[in-house]
């Protein structure tokens, strides 16, 4: 039998792909997390002007803390109320948090060396230096430990907790201390002292051989290009806050809670009303994470909330981090004309 030579062959048959094939999608919680990756890679990128670095720097963190309060808040939910039932991509809920972490931990991980590695050595050679409390000269602790009685304490409400009195609630987003202290008759306690959230987080400090003169010539005493964290001002001066006791150590922590808003249409009346007793109780909600530093864990500072059970979190829920990455920093810092060390404001 002769054939055409200029006949065209037989098209071939195409296997139809099966939409139920979970490779197919992808997940929407992981495919944010990639997004917010990518925000962070702004911050690596060394052509940026340096502080619109800084600025992705805590958008990074700041979208995280979104992205806990609405999008894993509702995880959660789910876990809570047994749905088991897989969305295309095959990840339940439980899978999809268990995948978040571990996801999260090279995000932290690289948003810690970002920091330490890359932009605080940046921001010091422009002359922009954030310091550990512990390489501050003596004249400086002193200027500082003044400035903590003056402008600081008065802020400061510490909570103690044991098992006569109840875990205290912490507001949504707020950073924290837990303070273990030791007396001879009752041994070791635990506290919470809440860093107030009406100051900065950085404090501007003067250069040690400025502190005299400028005290002399009635000058601000702070200079606008050295900076401390807050927390470390009130962890070194906690013995003004519980004399008389033996101070073991304190533990910065931060909790994150459900502050996704639930109305239904058919309940709500009043739509404005509903919107704004669901804000007020955004800060009741329940606890979706637990950041915590490595010298947290290592010393055993969160011993006294894990006894008790307080926070009632999975080990899923709890992020060791580095300083300063435990919370929304840096803020983008900024010359202020304003008089006194507490007077930076955010870009």
């Amino acid at each position: 039998m002769l054939t055409d030579p200029l006949s065209s062959p037989a098209p071939a048959v195409l296997a139809t792909p099966t939409l139920d094939d979970p490779a197919l999608y992808l997940n929407r919680e992981l495919s944010w997390l990639e997004f917010n990756w990518r925000v962070l890679d702004e911050a690596l990128q060394p052509l940026q002007p340096l502080l619109e670095r800084v600025k992705f720097f805590a958008i990074f963190a700041t979208n995280l803390d979104e992205f806990f309060m609405i999008r894993v808040a509702g995880l959660r939910r789910q876990v809570r109320a047994g749905v088991a039932q897989a969305p295309p991509d095959g990840l339940t809920p439980a899978a999809q948090l268990a995948a978040i972490h571990t996801t999260l931990e090279t995000h932290l991980a690289r948003q810690a060396a970002c920091w330490h590695h890359d932009l605080r050595p940046q921001l010091q050679a422009a002359g922009i230096q954030v310091c550990a409390y512990s390489a501050l000269h003596p004249a400086q602790r002193t200027w500082a430990r003044q400035v903590f009685q003056q402008d600081i304490f008065p802020q400061l409400t510490p909570l103690a907790f044991d098992p006569t009195h109840p875990f205290p609630h912490m507001a949504n987003l707020s950073l924290n201390l837990a303070v273990v202290v030791h007396t001879p008759e009752h041994g070791e306690r635990f506290a919470r002292v809440k860093i107030p959230d009406t100051l900065p987080r950085f404090v501007r400090v003067p250069a040690e051989d400025t502190i005299a003169s400028h005290a002399q010539e009635g000058l601000p005493e702070a200079s606008p290009t050295t900076f401390v964290w807050l927390e470390t001002i009130i962890a070194a001066n906690l013995d003004l806050l519980f004399p008389g006791v033996t101070i073991v150590g304190s533990y910065p922590f931060r909790i994150t809670r459900d502050a996704d808003l639930e109305i239904r249409d058919d309940e709500a009346s009043d739509l404005l009303s509903t919107v704004e007793a669901q804000l007020e109780h955004r800060d009741f909600g329940s606890t979706i994470r637990l950041e915590v530093t490595q010298r947290t864990v290592g010393a055993g500072g969160c011993d006294g909330i894990d006894q008790r059970r307080a926070a009632r979190l999975e080990r899923s829920a709890v992020y060791c981090s580095h300083p300063p990455s435990l919370a929304t920093t840096p803020e983008p810092f900024r010359r202020d004309t304003s008089p006194g060390p507490l007077a930076l404001s955010p870009l």
